[in-house]
């Protein structure tokens, strides 16, 4: 009973982690303008993604932009791309696998140590979704701390620094991470495999002693 609540609250954790990465991945606060400094240069307020860049006025209406061209974007971005749309599909699959291999369904239930097996490589796909989701992150926040630091021309209140998306990010990644060790740890114990071995073992070697 205690396996059955641990794989379902591993579940729930890596679930919600999944829907939060897909809700960073499609918000365009992944950087936005720095109000940092003595004044403030504009009324404008500018956000930027994966996917567009948004510029906010003080007026409360809000322009969106796509990225015009993929071979244009800065290195940062295209990988940043690239690992969150990875972690969203390593994430897909692993919920419709750890759907099949927990306790609490019925599919497979008459093969427990598959079924368990089963349920760790779901784990396991939602700990590397959570990896992915964790570099693409963290790497978009190197680059932006890199930019907002080095020695530049620009005005401090003129650059840009982390979004609200990287935080959610970076809560998605650790949600991933949690809730897929808690389904990798309903893989069998060697003891039970060896406790049902003896078992079957015993009544055959009674016999030939009789």
């Amino acid at each position: 009973m205690a396996g059955g609540a641990r794989e379902l609250a591993g579940y729930l954790a890596a679930l919600a982690g999944w829907m939060a990465a897909l809700a960073a991945a499609v918000l365009p606060q992944w950087r936005q303008s720095s109000y940092a400094g003595d004044a403030i240069i504009t009324a404008v307020g500018l956000h930027e993604g994966l996917w567009m860049s948004c510029a906010a006025q003080s007026t409360g209406q809000v322009q969106c932009r796509l990225h015009d061209s993929l071979l244009s974007l800065e290195v940062h971005i295209q990988t940043s791309r690239a690992l969150m749309v990875i972690s969203l599909l390593l994430g897909f699959f692993g919920i419709i696998v750890s759907v099949v291999g927990m306790k609490c369904t019925k599919v497979g239930e008459e093969d427990p140590v598959t079924k368990s097996r089963i349920a760790v490589a779901g784990g396991v796909l939602f700990v590397l979704s959570g990896l992915c989701t964790l570099a693409a992150v963290s790497l978009y926040a190197t680059q932006v701390t890199y930019e907002f630091f080095r020695e530049s021309t620009i005005p401090i209140n003129a650059r840009y620094e982390f979004g609200s998306a990287l935080f959610v990010g970076w809560g998605a990644a650790s949600l991933s991470l949690l809730g897929g060790s808690l389904l990798c740890c309903s893989w069998p114990a060697k003891e039970r495999r060896g406790q049902q071995y003896h078992r079957q073992s015993q009544p055959s070697t009674a016999r030939e002693y009789v």
